[in-house]
């Protein structure tokens, strides 16, 4: 049960020793993204697992809360903790702007993903529009043909 939010805490961990054992030797951010993007997904899991379970009322998710609510302060420290390493060797507003950025990109995704539902319910009812009229030609069709094959089976 507590797994997945255990997974979360420990990407978080994880990550966190891994920007603070190579802050010093790192030339730019770029050399510790990986690890601050490892930091985020961590704390996004714990976040959204947390959400996740929000609803449930049994009494089994009942213990498990005080370790969820820990587990993301805990996450909420690391996270503090990273922006002021990072603001130190990189320059005040560095992690503002890394989260800026990613915001932005997020954004950007949700944005994109909007317009290509968008563009798929176009092309859906185009479609739909295209068998509509295909099927009134071939009725028309088929109504001209027995019409004429009626009038010459019964004409002559």
């Amino acid at each position: 049960m507590f797994a997945e939010t255990m997974a979360g805490i420990a990407v978080v961990k994880k990550a966190a020793e891994m920007i603070k054992s190579s802050i010093d030797t790192a030339n730019d951010i770029g050399s510790i993204a990986g690890y601050v993007d490892n930091l985020f997904t961590g704390q996004q899991e714990i976040i959204k697992k947390r959400n996740a379970k929000a609803g449930v009322s049994s009494l089994t998710y009942t213990k498990g809360i005080a370790q969820e609510m820990i587990d993301a302060k805990l996450a909420e420290e690391t996270m503090n903790e990273m922006r002021n390493i990072i603001d130190l060797r990189f320059g005040h507003g560095t992690w503002k702007s890394i989260i800026d950025e990613r915001a932005k990109r997020i954004q950007e995704e949700k944005e994109a993903v909007i317009e290509m539902k968008k563009e798929q319910r176009k092309r859906a009812a185009e479609l739909a529009e295209t068998m509509k009229q295909t099927f009134i030609v071939i009725m028309a069709i088929l109504i001209g043909s027995v019409t004429i094959g009626a009038a010459i089976y019964f004409g002559s």
